[in-house]
């Protein structure tokens, strides 16, 4: 029983965040777009159109690890969480806003290791 509450509130901390950053971005905060000129030099509009794919693809994200935490997702979810952590510091924001997110990635990272690491490329998918 535990393992399953530890499952959901893992859930349910993932999908909050990827909503929250997802309706972040979704709504074209504008420091995430000059972050995205500044990285791949471009031009405001076409950050902005880039940050609405990442903005919709959080939504994705977070339905999917909410309704069934396929392990494929959630190493994404780990992976994306750890580069907009790390990120901040990229950008010139202080290494403490690193560290302040490191749940960020640590609680997709826990969920896929409560399930199980896949054994097989079909794992990655379940």
């Amino acid at each position: 029983m535990e393992n399953k509450l530890a499952h959901w509130a893992l859930r349910l901390a993932i999908f909050g965040e990827f909503v929250g950053h997802g309706v972040f971005a979704i709504q074209g905060k504008a420091q995430w777009i000059k972050w995205i000129q500044e990285i791949l030099q471009t031009d405001a509009v076409l950050a902005g159109k880039i940050l609405l794919a990442i903005g919709i693809m959080d939504l994705i994200v977070a339905l999917i690890i909410l309704v069934k935490p396929v392990r494929g997702v959630l190493a994404w979810a780990a992976v994306w969480g750890f580069w907009t952590a790390i990120l901040r510091p990229l950008v010139g924001e202080s290494f403490w806003d690193f560290v302040e997110r490191w749940a960020n990635w640590g609680a997709p990272l826990a969920l896929l290791l409560l399930r199980g690491w896949p054994k097989s490329w079909r794992e990655w998918v379940r």
